[in-house]
């Protein structure tokens, strides 16, 4: 058998070399070359390996629906496409202290009551579980627990326990005896999650791991952990705020951008039945410089309230700042509301906030933002019940925002009285109780809008 040796990998390029050195020869990158294993043994050394998966035609494979097991948080599951895949890998994300093992801790119980669960604890001691447990008025009779840091330990305990479900808390506290690099390192976090997901697919375990995210909100370690995974879930919100949401940003059993929203609660999270109403805020009447949107958030509609400042510069640059929103396009906005509706801001500081700490990044948002700035800058409030979507294009256009039919019945849900949508997206058939204003350009909407005012 070829003896293994050490290799120091470039994480940016690809290339290897022999021993670690400040910059890669290949590319040129600094502080790049990360500890890796190799072999030994050449590609053309390999030959077909009895009982190896034979080679099948793809419309000979049946495909059917893989069950799943519900987590008992019906948010949680709706953001897993369902609930949870037996052999799959999830990897949640984000910040410190917003509730990411608190949520699993609650699921693992949940979950205990009809399948065998482990947690594997290599931040806290299993004295700190069982307080956070007890603190959060759980049972947790069925629960298993694991205090280890140690990959081959944790790998052997799986294998012995065999549980549907186990939850690694985190990945980066993990480290594979067989790497002499720190744990959390590149190198350390690579294997060992590469490791986890090869033992998920061959037992069918459903594994979830905890990561830790850097301080611009990404999961540190390598991109190709997010890649190894199946699923991939980031916690939104402020740590500050008792509302956290939960986005999919890749799911290979269901939706992606799929959207949860938890309260956060003396006895842990607690799903939202109604999201609409934490990101509107509650005037007693109308006020200058607020816009209701329609967004689609993957399978769900919300209604988010967009509020904008405009508010004469001191100083030579006027400020543009976006919250919540894409603020590179904010700019382009300001410079289309100049062009086809003549609405000078050049010498104004426009400041846009998206209410609830909610992150939008459709452009369907384009036209309630304009909208807002345009309140703001006369100091009027928009008609009573109006709720907006709509992209808007350099050339003063407004194009249509799919799924429009369900926004629309979301406002008409809430109460809302009017739409201003785009023209592609008027219904065929009326909604009770919603008038719509279907436009097609940005000046045709200004218009419509101070008709009504």
């Amino acid at each position: 058998m070829a003896k293994s040796k050490t290799l120091f990998v470039c994480s940016e390029c690809g290339g290897s070399c022999p021993k670690w050195e400040g910059k890669c020869p290949h590319c040129g990158s600094w502080n790049t070359l990360q500890e890796s294993r190799d072999s030994g043994v050449p590609a053309h050394r390999f030959a077909p390996l009895a009982g190896a998966s034979p080679v099948r035609s793809l419309a000979e494979i049946e495909a059917r629906e893989l069950p799943r097991q519900p987590s008992g948080i019906a948010e949680f599951d709706r953001v897993l496409g369902g609930g949870l895949v037996s052999g799959a890998v999830v990897l949640i994300g984000g910040d410190p202290g917003i509730g990411k093992s608190t949520l699993l801790l609650q699921a693992l119980v949940s979950l205990s009551r009809a399948v065998k669960v482990l947690y594997v604890t290599g931040e806290e001691s299993a004295e700190q579980v069982a307080l956070r447990a007890r603190r959060l008025e759980l049972v947790t009779g069925e629960v298993d627990l694991l205090a280890e840091i140690r990959l081959e330990a944790v790998m052997a305990a799986l294998a012995e326990q065999q549980p549907s479900v186990a939850v690694i808390d985190s990945i980066q506290t993990l480290y594979s005896s067989e790497l002499s690099a720190a744990p959390g390192s590149v190198s350390q976090v690579r294997e060992c999650a590469a490791q986890l997901t090869r033992l998920a697919k061959q037992t069918g375990i459903t594994i979830v791991l905890i990561g830790h995210v850097t301080k611009d909100g990404t999961l540190a370690g390598p991109r190709v952990l997010e890649h190894i995974v199946d699923t991939v879930l980031y916690f939104e919100g402020d740590t500050h705020s008792s509302f956290r949401l939960i986005r999919a940003f890749k799911n290979r059993f269901g939706a992606v951008n799929e959207l949860g929203v938890f309260a956060m609660t003396d006895r842990g999270l607690r799903g939202v039945a109604n999201p609409s109403a934490l990101f509107l805020s509650q005037h007693e009447q109308n006020v200058p410089g607020s816009c209701v949107m329609a967004t689609q958030e993957g399978t769900r509609p919300l209604l988010v309230e967009i509020q904008a400042l405009v508010d004469t510069a001191h100083v030579p640059n006027p400020r543009r700042l976006s919250v919540g929103l894409e603020g590179t396009r904010l700019a382009m906005l300001l410079a289309v509301l100049h062009r086809h509706a003549g609405v000078v801001t050049f010498d104004q500081d426009v400041f846009v906030n998206a209410v609830g700490g909610v992150k939008i990044t459709e452009p369907a948002a384009d036209l309630a933002v304009l909208l807002a700035i345009m309140s703001s800058l006369g100091n009027k409030p928009l008609p009573k019940g109006l709720v907006v979507f709509g992209e808007v294009g350099l050339a003063g256009e407004i194009r249509p925002a799919p799924r429009g039919q369900e926004r629309l019945r979301e406002a008409a849900k809430l109460g809302f009285s009017v739409a201003l949508i785009p023209k592609a997206n008027a219904p065929k058939q009326a909604i009770e109780g919603l008038d719509i204003w279907a436009v097609d350009r940005v000046d045709a909407a200004i218009a419509r809008v101070r008709e009504a005012s």
